[in-house]
């Protein structure tokens, strides 16, 4: 049987689907700002960009996840005068998703693809180790579900931060080698974003 599972924060969009079966932890919840400012995206979006957060580190329990989105937002919003923690969503490692700038809204996490493209980061360093289970497959289920409330294409490419953007390790090699076993996970992304180039 299908379920009625998930509110998505501030769009009022409900999923029964299967695979939209994973907690989604709203921003209210986990003790957000505002955004200083919203940009609204189109949908469906033709991408999604996987990253790592590196820092901060692996969380496991709930609590400390909600530490690693707030510390997320300060270093986004305060340090970094963004408007925003930079990614749509963030998954930890205690398998909950959490909304960043949630559907529909521009992120700011690879430049170029920031209003094409939906941001999903796994917390933690994912250069050498795998991130558990749970992790990993909320991730997936995130993806899926996006595609079928409408969000993301059903031809979407799916791409690794460092395929978009040069100098960067992110989303670490080992989280790397296993999205390129995904659905959709495409080698050749049709451009790729170089710091401090001059577009032409």
């Amino acid at each position: 049987m299908k379920k009625w599972l998930i509110y998505f924060f501030g769009l009022g969009v409900l999923c029964r689907s299967e695979m939209c079966d994973f907690v989604l932890v709203t921003r209210e919840e986990w003790g957000a700002r505002p955004p200083t400012d919203v940009q609204s995206m189109q949908d469906p979006v033709p991408y999604v960009i996987i990253h790592h957060t590196y820092q901060p580190p692996a969380c496991s329990s709930t609590e400390d996840c909600i530490k690693a989105m707030q510390s997320m937002q300060d270093s986004h919003q305060i340090d970094q005068k963004w408007e925003d923690i930079g990614y749509n969503f963030v998954v930890g490692g205690d398998g909950k998703a959490y909304t960043g700038r949630g559907w529909s809204v521009v992120g700011a996490h690879s430049p170029s693809y920031n209003n094409q493209s939906i941001g999903i980061s796994l917390i933690g360093d994912w250069r050498v180790e795998l991130p558990p289970p749970n992790q990993i497959q909320t991730a997936r289920k995130l993806i899926e579900c996006g595609v079928q409330t409408g969000k993301i294409r059903p031809d979407y490419k799916l791409y690794g931060h460092q395929q978009v953007r040069q100098g960067t390790e992110c989303p670490g090699q080992r989280l790397l080698d296993e999205i390129s076993t995904w659905d959709h996970f495409s080698k050749t992304p049709p451009f790729v974003w170089v710091p401090n180039e001059i577009p032409t």
